[in-house]
């Protein structure tokens, strides 16, 4: 028989590495939002016309395709600390949240950003 996990999961060093985590992952797929926007908001290209600042086609797939990426490996890389834990005998299920979390920003922002790509 395999040992349940435990139900205790007040674990502050854990949660705090966790949030840690997720919080740079969240910050780097913004910096990337934010310098598509700015590069392509400074460059020499005429987009007066343009409905979206955003008017470029390679521009337009790094603001779709790039912050999607980097949450989805950041919530891999949680998935992966996740087994870690679990294998060690740790309170994994923090871990697990915050992929999950990751998970759920990738797929909201994916759809979001759809409407660009288009």
């Amino acid at each position: 028989m395999t040992q349940d996990v435990e139900k205790r999961w007040r674990d502050p060093k854990a949660f705090r590495s966790a949030a840690r985590y997720a919080a740079i992952v969240i910050a780097l797929a913004l910096l990337i939002m934010a310098g598509v926007i700015i590069w392509s908001a400074t460059s020499g290209d005429s987009c007066a016309d343009a409905e979206f600042a955003v008017c470029t086609d390679p521009a337009r797939q790094i603001l779709v395709f790039g912050p999607v990426v980097v949450l989805l490996l950041g919530g891999l890389g949680a998935f992966v600390q996740t087994y870690r834990v679990w294998r060690d005998g740790g309170r994994w299920p923090i871990w697990h949240g915050a992929g999950w979390a990751l998970f759920v920003l990738m797929v909201m922002y994916a759809g979001i950003s759809a409407g660009v790509a288009t």
